[in-house]
């Protein structure tokens, strides 16, 4: 199920992780740019604060000690002489420098009065970014200077006795009055060279982090996909195995070397060969000579269709085969190997025998059907003029005795016309459950005293559990009637008469009919059901074609086994027939 829905994400649903994900990515790295020029920022007014705290206490500590001018002004330029400070100055509120780490600019302005309010100078440190008069760029850090607590520098200097050598008194009107400001400026070009730093490694890191992120969601698409697809594979695998196994016909194909690839289960039923046995040898090595030869055809470009032709796979018997064959190409034309499809044309031969059969013994019942009626009317003309003569002649005159044999040939003529009639007429089956068992029972006692006159033993082997059969009993026992005379006609020395009945296996019902006679030569098996084939002298070689137009007309089918001198076996096989709502009449 999860596989399922994984593979039906959509495409833009990947899209969208994506640019999610870059979002991400982008603002995760804009945070980090913004956390690192704060941070810088932070460490550069933690260092201003720190220094402007220490000169404080130095100014403080100079004045006890009775400091001159200076010695404050070489305190100034030793704290301003460190690396990455521009400047370090005192003003006052007006933004004349009243000490500078530069002696020359003192008296000069650092900003101008509006600049100074601007910057609402107080207590606590604060800083901000501004650009020299050079051009560079510098952190500046100010707040309010108060060497003494609560009391300005020049009045800590008049109350000690020292104003002369205070270093910022007497400087301009307001040099010695008001609040006084200490800035002290910074060198940002290092902490931009490492905040660009940080920058290109926040770029680098962002880039590997994207890529990872869009190589994790495309190799997930990717992977899905290849399941997906791998999935799609081995359920067309299957679905075409199935479809291949299940072929009503023979399914053989080569791979690009030429060997047997496939060989499906109805090639191996037809042909009689293992696939196991097959596979991956030459065709030339284990086909006939004539299929083989369909790869030259194929080889030609030319597709072999339906093509006729007879092969024998053992060496003995030619099966009647339909052959097709074409070459494989995938979808870019390249080889693959040959297919071949093939059909048992056996059963349709079979067929196309039987119809033209039916279709001559429907010719011969028509045309048999008018002769017997033209015939039958002047036979009893002619049995009447016989018994005629044999009235009038003398008992025991040659007269007499040739218009009996008259009256007899004319019974025997009348008796072939009755059976002729029977042949050709449709046959109206009048079909009812019946007990097969029961009906062999009463046919064969028809026969028995006629049987143990030949000294013929009868055995019936009855099955107690077939079921009820819908049948003609008066047809069917005409036809079981006919095998068993055969069969009492086959064994002059006695023999032995069994007759089966049992299921089939295919829903059926099987009657076995078995003797111990003479049997029937090969050559006469094929011919014994057509009209006035008979190997008997005094037969009229109707019997078994009446059995079979009746069997058949039951849409059942009768098939015989014989072996010269050790008797012939006749199998009929019923289909069971329960129609809904009754039985009734057919006619076939």
């Amino acid at each position: 199920m999860w596989r399922k829905v994984v593979a039906n994400v959509p495409p833009w649903l990947y899209l969208g992780s994506v640019l999610i994900l870059v979002g991400i990515v982008v603002v995760m790295a804009m945070r980090n740019t913004h956390r690192e020029k704060s941070l810088a920022a932070q460490t550069l007014l933690e260092k201003g604060a720190a220094l402007i705290k220490a000169f404080e206490s130095g100014a403080r500590t100079g004045m006890g000690m009775h400091w001159r001018g200076d010695q404050f002004q070489v305190l100034l330029e030793e704290m301003a002489n460190q690396p990455g400070i521009f400047y370090l100055a005192v003003t006052g509120e007006d933004g004349l420098i009243l000490a500078d780490s530069d002696k020359g600019k003192i008296g000069s302005r650092l900003h101008g009065p509006e600049e100074m309010k601007a910057l609402a100078i107080g207590a606590k440190e604060k800083w901000r970014i501004t650009n020299l008069a050079d051009g560079r760029k510098a952190f500046e850090v100010y707040r309010s200077f108060e060497p003494l607590v609560s009391r300005n520098a020049t009045d800590a200097c008049e109350e000690q006795g020292w104003l002369d050598s205070c270093p910022w008194s007497g400087l301009g009107s307001s040099g010695g009055t008001g609040r006084q400001v200490i800035f002290i400026a910074f060198d940002v070009e290092p902490f931009d060279a490492a905040l660009a730093e940080d920058m290109r490694n926040t770029v680098i890191l962002s880039a590997i982090l994207l890529l990872l992120g869009v190589g994790g969601v495309m190799t997930l698409f990717w992977a899905q996909s290849y399941r997906f697809s791998k999935r799609q594979l081995k359920d067309t695998r299957a679905f075409a195995s199935e479809i291949v196994s299940n072929l009503p016909v023979g399914l053989i194909t080569t791979d690009s070397d030429g060997k047997l690839a496939v060989v499906n289960g109805a090639a191996e039923r037809i042909s009689g060969l293992k696939a196991a046995d097959i596979v991956g040898k030459f065709p030339e090595d284990v086909l006939p000579a004539v299929w083989c030869s369909l790869k030259d055809v194929i080889g030609q470009g030319k597709p072999v269709m339906e093509h006729e032709t007879e092969c024998s796979f053992d060496g003995e018997m030619n099966l009647p085969l339909s052959l097709s064959a074409s070459k494989i190409l995938n979808e870019e034309g390249s080889y693959l190997g040959n297919l071949f499809i093939f059909r048992d044309l056996g059963e349709v031969r079979r067929l196309q025998e039987e119809v033209r059969r039916k279709e001559k013994l429907a010719a011969l019942g028509s045309l048999a059907a008018g002769v017997a009626h033209e015939i039958r009317n002047p036979l009893s003309s002619i049995k009447g003029i016989a018994k005629y003569f044999e009235g009038q002649c003398a008992e025991g005159s040659q007269g007499r005795e040739l218009a009996a044999v008259m009256a007899q040939e004319v019974d025997r003529l009348n008796r072939v016309i009755t059976e002729l009639l029977d042949f050709a007429r449709p046959s109206d089956l009048k079909t009812r459950l019946t007990d097969v068992g029961g009906l062999i029972e009463h046919s064969l006692r028809l026969v028995r005293q006629d049987a143990e006159g030949k000294m013929i033993t009868v055995a019936f082997h009855r099955d107690e559990s077939l079921p009820l059969v819908a049948i003609d009993p008066d047809r069917l026992t005409q036809a079981l009637l006919n095998l068993y005379l055969n069969a009492i006609q086959a064994m002059e020395g006695g023999g032995a008469l069994s007759v089966r009945a049992s299921a089939d296996g295919r829903g059926g019902i099987r009657i076995e009919v078995e003797d111990s006679g003479k049997g029937i030569a090969p050559e006469s098996l094929s011919n014994i059901f057509n009209p006035y084939f008979t190997t008997k002298s005094s037969g009229t070689g109707l019997g078994l074609a009446i059995v079979q137009k009746i069997i058949e007309a039951h849409r059942g089918e009768v098939k015989v086994k014989s072996t010269p001198d050790r008797g012939t076996t006749f199998n009929i096989l019923l289909p069971v027939d329960r129609p809904e709502g009754g039985f009734h009449d057919r006619k076939a």
